[in-house]
Order: C-alpha cells, then sequence, then structure tokens
C-alpha cells in the first residue's frame, strides 16, 4: 500500500513540473493534480496495457517510439476526465508525457518493489 502511494506521489511530482515546465498542461489547484496523479495511475493501470497489446505492431514498426504517443494519450485521457487539470494540443501532451515519464523514471529508480526507499552501499576493502 506504502508503494501505491509514492508512486503516485512520483507522479503527481511529474504533473507539477509539467505544469511549470511545458505551457499547454495547466492545473487549477492542488487538488486537481492529486487527482490527476490518481487518474494517471488507474489510466496506466488499466487502460495503457490493453492499448500497447492492440498497438503493438505500430510499436515494433516505429521501435519503440509509439509508446510516447501512447503516453501522450494517457495524459490526454487524465486532463478530459479530472476537472481542472487541463492537456491543450498534440505537443503538450507529448512534451508533459516526456516530462512526467523521466521524473517518474528517475524518482522510481530509488524505490523499490514493497515501496520503501531504497539505497544501495557498496563498501570497498
Amino acid at each position: 500500500m506504502l508503494g501505491v502511494i509514492l508512486r503516485t506521489l512520483v507522479t503527481g511530482l511529474g504533473i507539477w513540473l509539467a505544469t511549470y515546465l511545458v505551457p499547454g498542461v495547466s492545473s487549477a489547484s492542488t487538488g486537481a493534480l492529486v487527482w490527476a496523479a490518481i487518474a494517471l495511475g488507474l489510466i496506466n493501470a488499466f487502460v495503457r496495457p490493453m492499448l500497447i497489446l492492440l498497438t503493438l505492431p505500430f510499436t515494433i514498426l516505429t521501435l519503440g517510439l509509439f509508446l510516447l504517443l501512447l503516453n501522450a494519450a494517457m495524459l490526454n485521457l487524465a486532463g478530459w476526465l479530472v476537472d481542472g487539470f487541463d492537456v491543450v494540443g498534440f505537443w503538450s501532451s507529448v512534451f508533459g508525457a516526456i516530462v512526467i515519464s523521466v521524473v517518474s523514471g528517475l524518482c522510481s529508480h530509488f524505490i523499490g518493489p514493497r515501496g520503501r526507499y531504497e539505497v544501495l552501499v557498496v563498501r570497498r576493502r
């Protein structure tokens, strides 16, 4: 349970950063950011796997670049579902998806499978 909450906070951090860096991605309040993070997490958990499977030929043909468009579509869907969180335009959704993916990837690198903060310590002898 802690892992789900921590990953939702990381996604929220990515969305917050995208609202400041990407023109066209905006949020009316902190509550809208939280709901957008929850909605994006649920969309990525349930809708995205089915779409990845359905669009697998396009993903193979484009050597994985089609997944970027799929992430942008998921961000647009979250913007459509959550009041107060708006994504306007194709390029805004693409660049917003890139920002959220980079932030989530960097932050999730330090979160273990049980939702704990993990650090690798190397001792030299």
